[in-house]
């Protein structure tokens, strides 16, 4: 069920990136405010990323967080020929390279963590822990973000939500895995933490969206999402990853790869500004400012 779980998350990452790529145009354009609501593509790019995000749900109930999280950085391989082809161009060698060692990397990791299924238990008092570290990350992250400018406002936004994504994962993972076929379960409070969490992931993503760096953002969020949930699985959920030292090195080393290659990738996918003020119509002759200087 571990490899079916991954072919899962693969598909709902498609799915992830298409939505981001369509929803950070639109949040560009409009800014993170309530306009976005009118704006038909945005609504499109939600639906088609919370399909994909949906998948990534069913993938966690079915295998373990530490194993589904890292596929999550696959959705930047395919972001980058999909902003290629919103561009009307192809994509360059470097993003060629950044992609393969993104897919080399997140292969390394499927082959190096342990495969075997655990079920997820996370008491109250450690889902408080998780909530309040993550409120903390996110309120220092946007209030220094809003002394900073361009890609560096991105990237700390882009942290604070892919923070709070990693927190969305880890709650889905304890609910969906824990069922095991008892459907009363559900009734818990972390069952209505999930959508909460989730609204708050969306308001911050479109945040760090609109600030109109989406590589960046994007890479941002995909790198700091599977490293919490990772962490979180293994410290709060019990999960195991590769302890001798013939599976750490090869897993530190897949991972730097991984990350190398997210950076690459994300300082090389096209960035996106706001469309520049229209120019001022020329005046006419005829007009009363012009014949008054005139005169």
């Amino acid at each position: 069920m571990t490899w079916v779980g991954v072919v899962i998350a693969l598909v709902g990452a498609l799915g992830y990136a298409l939505g981001a790529a369509l929803q950070q145009f639109e949040a560009v354009s409009e800014g993170a405010t309530l306009a976005l609501v009118r704006r038909p593509r945005w609504w499109i790019g939600g639906v088609i990323g919370f399909a994909g995000a949906s998948l990534h749900a069913v993938a966690l109930s079915v295998a373990p967080l530490v194993v589904v999280q890292p596929v999550s950085v696959a959705t930047l391989v395919f972001a980058v020929p999909l902003a290629a082809t919103l561009h009307g161009r192809r994509p360059r060698r470097a993003e060629i390279a950044g992609s393969i060692a993104v897919a080399v990397g997140l292969l390394g990791l499927m082959l190096l963590v342990p495969a075997h299924n655990v079920t997820p238990v996370l008491s109250d008092v450690h889902a408080l822990e998780l909530i309040g570290c993550v409120a903390l990350v996110v309120a220092v992250a946007f209030t220094v973000a809003r002394r900073l400018k361009g890609p560096a406002k991105a990237l700390l936004m882009a942290v604070g939500a892919g923070a709070v994504t990693a927190t969305v994962s880890t709650f889905v993972r304890v609910v969906g895995g824990g069922l095991e076929g008892d459907l009363g379960r559900l009734l818990h409070w972390f069952t209505l933490a999930i959508p909460v969490l989730l609204v708050c992931a969306v308001v911050l993503l479109q945040k760090s969206y609109a600030v109109g760096y989406f590589g960046i953002a994007y890479a941002g969020v995909q790198v700091v999402d599977p490293i919490t949930s990772v962490t979180a699985g293994a410290v709060l959920l019990g999960e195991s990853l590769p302890t001798e030292m013939s599976k750490a090195i090869p897993a530190l080393l897949a991972a730097g790869l991984l990350i190398a290659g997210t950076i690459t990738l994300g300082r090389l996918t096209p960035d996106h500004s706001k469309p520049a003020a229209a120019p001022a119509e020329p005046e006419r002759i005829g007009d009363p400012v012009v014949a008054s200087e005139a005169a």
